[in-house]
């Protein structure tokens, strides 16, 4: 049986505090900030295809909890896989994922992301020889649910540092091997991301080729298409470091914008779209929201995009920025650049950075984890861009541990669909209830939705909800920067 919980009416922002990023000329901007350039593949949560039950052993006590495979649909084409790692945080079908990079994600400081990668490479359904599995597992046969679950078992050992036992005996055995084997393995590397492009932002003066966006792509030789939008100005184009006009680009290719002299102040977009297969192992993580961190385990042939926000002036001060967000600091990693022939300064936070023509500087600006952030920047010559996403670095903090014996309790808030017992209270942490309550978002374990709705991960997660905005001010436009605070797991 499958139930939900309902999004939170309250995601809207609870009050405003003007600060400001203040600056002197036109800026480019790109984003949403999560994966930087919005680059890679974006999807649609399904649901959870095939699943078991697990027990978890862990500092909040004992709970079961059903994991396995989810499936996911891109956005404009293609399927995923993937599995869990973040299992005390909760999703629901529906919600938007984007790819993004481990060190922007619940791995960035976990030594045994790579082990997780072992995992995801040799097991279902990249290895999709059920026979074979089982006979590395030392059992008669495995299906499709027993190495689903078994696998997010294996995940979850190295994910959220817990004990994970499939309850299924044959699913155990499996989950047994590949913790076993994947703490003997040599750690894999990150892997590529499907389509990127770097710097997110280029600027400079007219007449000038602004530049080099280098590509990175897991897509075969020449398959990238690139375009500028219907409006660009005639005579700008994109080309190659001979100066030649391409279409099209290739891992590693670096890419120009030739900006003829005399060509009015503006701004412009350059799209690079491509059909691939993502790369197991590759993080995605949730658009909108606090919700539950997804590793990728299969797919299709794909469509990925990135894009790169470029401008010019004649005079002055031309400044380029990208935003990333950078958990090891714990906020967002804002990159001015100025490619003018003029100092410019801008402010953030109450503090002001000057960069002089042809520098660059980098200033972080602090996010709370698990907080949203949505904001515009506007300027002359009608540029805006916007950015949004959640600073989601880490896994949901574990409460105190209980000092008793933990008890099952039926689930309140499964985490993507079908009820799971979860663990008994810590003294931190009411104890679930199991009554309906669409104002705070929790559902009991009669709620139903649909047939498609997917769960691993905890079940008490009520959504919490702070906010705060900051508006960033730019001469020619203004920013409105609301910070969110999603659904942090075991309040």
């Amino acid at each position: 049986m499958f139930s939900v919980r309902g999004r939170g009416v309250a995601r809207l922002a609870a009050a405003t505090l003007v600060s400001g990023l203040v600056a002197s000329s036109a800026i480019a901007l790109a984003g949403p900030a999560m994966a930087e350039d919005g680059s890679g593949a974006a999807a649609t949560l399904g649901g959870l295809k095939e699943s078991g039950k697990i027990r978890i052993e862990s500092d909040r006590g004992n709970s079961t909890q059903r994991g396995g495979l989810f499936d996911l649909t891109v956005d404009g084409g293609g399927s995923l896989q993937a599995y869990c790692i973040d299992l005390w945080t909760s999703t629901d079908a529906g919600t938007k994922y984007r790819e993004t990079d481990w060190d922007k994600s619940t791995l960035h400081d976990n030594p045994n992301a790579g082990k997780i990668r072992w995992i995801l490479q040799n097991s279902y359904p990249e290895v999709n020889d059920l026979g074979a599995l089982a006979g590395k597992a030392g059992v008669d046969a495995l299906t499709g649910d027993e190495a689903a679950t078994a696998t997010q078992a294996a995940i979850w050992k190295y994910s959220d540092n817990v004990k994970a036992t499939p309850e299924d005996p044959e699913a155990k055995a499996l989950a047994e091997y590949l913790v076993a084997e994947a703490a003997k393995a040599p750690d894999q590397e990150e892997p590529k991301v499907s389509l990127a492009a770097s710097p997110a932002s280029v600027a400079g003066k007219a007449g000038d080729k602004l530049g080099p966006v280098k590509v990175t792509t897991t897509a075969a030789d020449g398959t990238v298409k690139v375009s500028l939008p219907a409006d660009a100005p005639a005579n700008v184009k994109v080309v190659d470091k001979d100066g030649k006009a391409v279409t099209a680009a290739s891992n590693n290719s670096e890419l120009f914008l030739d900006v003829p002299a005399g060509t009015p102040d503006g701004s412009t977009k350059i799209s690079l779209e491509a059909e691939t297969e993502v790369a197991i192992g590759r993080v995605f993580g949730s658009i909108e929201g606090h919700e539950q961190t997804l590793i990728l385990a299969g797919s299709s042939k794909s469509s990925v995009n990135a894009e790169v926000t470029a401008a010019w002036a004649k005079k002055g001060a031309v400044p380029a920025v990208t935003v990333a967000e950078n958990c090891a600091k714990g906020g967002l990693d804002i990159t001015a650049s100025n490619e003018g022939d003029e100092d410019w300064t801008f402010e953030v936070q109450g503090t002001s950075f000057t960069i002089a023509a042809g520098e660059s500087k980098t200033v972080t600006v602090p996010v709370a984890e698990d907080t949203a952030y949505d904001f515009t920047i506007t300027g002359p010559n009608g540029f805006s861009k916007s950015f949004q996403g959640v600073l989601d670095c880490k896994t949901a903090p574990s409460p105190e541990p209980s000092t008793g014996t933990p008890s099952e309790t039926p689930s309140t808030t499964p985490s993507t669909g079908t009820p799971s017992e979860t663990p008994s209270a810590s003294p931190s942490t009411p104890a679930p209830s199991t009554t309906t309550d669409a104002s705070t978002g929790t559902t009991g374990t009669t709620g139903t939705t649909g047939g498609d709705l997917a769960e691993t991960g905890s079940s008490n997660a009520t959504p919490m909800i702070a906010g705060i905005a900051v508006a960033l001010v730019l001469a020619g436009g203004g920013a409105v920067f609301f910070l969110r605070k999603k659904k942090a797991a075991g309040q």
